[in-house]
């Protein structure tokens, strides 16, 4: 039995030495050669002085060194903290102040484009570098490579972890501040791992594309659930959605798992007749229904899986295949292992087709948000209906989204209940966009929202006012795509001469400017 997420692989290892774990370009490592790499990482991150429960943060794309640094980190109890390789260093930097980091592992170009910043970490005492040259930088530097070493004989079996133990923290962004970082268990992710496992029926003949960054829960369960199983994992870092056909057909990929913006390209591209693909995932925002007929139609041997998670618990729900013909709006019902409630503001149960909010409760029920009781106070709240006799509260997820359940318990998305703003499955904090228009210098007030958008799901809208009344909009624009990474960056910014409207409680009124532009893009 896999209780710790690098059990499953180090489990693979043992059945099946020889077959293929992981492949990266010309790279192709079996199951062996990866369990090695994961235990020489961990060597390595022993010999740096990583403690228990430190963090270990890894600033890469995907790649091999990323996937053997993230579980190398498990394997010794400390902690990893997967950074998307498309933040900007403000954001990144952000990151690893706000848990602590004390080993990073990025690359020399990474590093460069943190600057600075870098030097300014008081708990960063090891930077990690892939490739052969080592740059200057105002933080001493080390090869990763020559760093690897396999721990003493006791040493892994000394250092092992218990399945409550954190195992990683995945940063999410907030409606109202910085991301939130989300503390994850072993035992969190390997009951979604077995959960997901079980109803995508994953089994050591898979060979799973892995298209989504490792920083996004979704993405980085198609390492987990693959591990589980024995199937293989090929990494891809695309450019072009006709990258992910082509590495299907040349990797003969049998799970693809996808956000909807790039469903809907996907599903435009021609597909070979003989495709390999057994089934596809969907999660990261609903799928339009058209997207749906249209995936069928183009991949008609492929079972397509509509899904919801929310990183504070993976993943919630999911539409079995045979249910797709009867109910394709549906996000389905509660995966194995959880319990997945409807509840009005006081908790008790709403009737069939009556709108409330959605609680998750189980062993995926992560462990909060990093150093932030207020927050996490928030959104991790007593399980609605526990006996009152119960010595100890169970806690439960309450998402902030708004959803209802038909006579037969199946789910239907309706709309988030907070102000997060949803593009291409990465969730977007409007005070961070707001932040960066104020200091820019260029604006006196600044609001940031979501409208619906038909590829994007949702696109981020700026309205200002500007200091300057001759300033143009493009000005803004650049000083956004500056500091933000692409999916932060708005679509469509606004300029007003008067003073944007607020609420009774003297807020801005987002509702309102939500409503007044919801056909933008239409």
């Amino acid at each position: 039995m896999s209780d710790l997420i690098h059990d499953g692989l180090f489990a693979s290892a043992r059945r099946t030495p020889g077959a293929e774990a992981l492949v990266y370009g010309a790279q192709r490592l079996d199951y062996a050669a990866l369990a090695a790499a994961v235990e020489h990482a961990a060597g390595a991150l022993l010999a740096a002085g990583v403690q228990r429960g430190e963090r270990v943060a890894i600033y890469l794309e995907k790649r091999v060194e990323n996937v053997a640094a993230m579980f190398g980190a498990a394997a010794i109890g400390a902690v990893f903290v997967p950074v998307n390789p498309q933040l900007k260093a403000a954001q990144v930097g952000y990151i690893l102040a706000d848990c602590n980091v004390r080993v990073l592992l990025t690359s020399p170009e990474r590093l460069a484009q943190l600057g600075e910043l870098a030097g300014s970490l008081p708990d960063l005492h090891t930077v990690y570098l892939t490739g052969e040259a080592l740059p200057a930088s105002t933080l001493p530097a080390q090869s990763w490579q020559e760093a690897q070493q396999p721990p003493a004989p006791g040493e892994l079996a000394r250092w092992r972890p218990i399945d409550a133990d954190m195992a990683a923290i995945l940063y999410t962004s907030g409606s109202t501040g910085k991301p939130k970082g989300v503390v994850l268990s072993h035992r969190n992710m390997v009951a979604g791992a077995r959960s997901v496992a079980s109803y995508l029926e994953n089994n050591a003949q898979d060979r799973i594309l892995s298209v989504l960054p490792l920083s996004f829960d979704y993405g980085l369960s198609q390492l987990t659930t693959a591990f589980l199983a024995g199937a293989s994992v090929v990494l891809l870092n695309h450019l072009f959605a006709k990258d992910i056909v082509k590495a299907v057909a040349d990797e003969r990929i049998t799970g693809l798992a996808a956000v909807p913006p790039l469903w809907i390209q996907l599903a435009a591209l021609d597909w070979p007749r003989d495709c390999s693909l057994r089934y596809l995932t969907n999660s990261g925002g609903a799928m339009p229904v058209a997207t749906v007929k249209a995936l069928r139609a183009v991949l008609p041997a492929a079972r397509l899986f509509l899904m919801y998670g929310l990183t504070e618990a993976f993943r919630s729900t999911y539409l079995p295949p045979s249910e797709l013909e009867r109910r394709p709006d549906s996000m389905g019902r509660a995966i194995p292992n959880a319990q997945v409630m409807v509840v009005r503001p006081d908790g008790t149960p709403c009737a069939p087709g009556e709108p409330g909010e959605l609680v998750h409760r189980g062993a995926l029920v992560s462990l909060g948000y990093w150093n932030d009781p207020a927050k996490t106070a928030e959104r991790f709240r007593p399980a609605p209906g526990q006996d009152p006799a119960l010595p100890l509260t169970e806690m439960a997820v309450w998402s902030g989204d708004t959803v209802r359940m038909d006579d037969e318990g199946y789910l239907y998305f309706i709309g988030r209940s907070d102000d997060m703003i949803k593009v291409s499955g990465y969730r977007v904090s409007p005070a961070e966009v707001e932040e960066v228009a104020h200091a820019s210098g260029l604006v006196q007030e600044a609001v940031a929202f979501g409208v619906p958008h038909p590829v994007l799901g949702q696109a981020v809208v700026l309205l200002a006012v500007p200091l300057d009344a001759g300033l143009a909009p493009a000005e803004l624009l650049k000083a956004c795509q500056r500091q933000l990474p692409a999916w932060m960056v708005p679509a469509h910014i606004g300029f007003s001469s008067e003073a944007l409207p607020r609420n009774p409680n003297g807020k801005f009124d987002r509702k309102l400017l939500q409503q007044a532009h919801s056909s933008l893009f239409e």
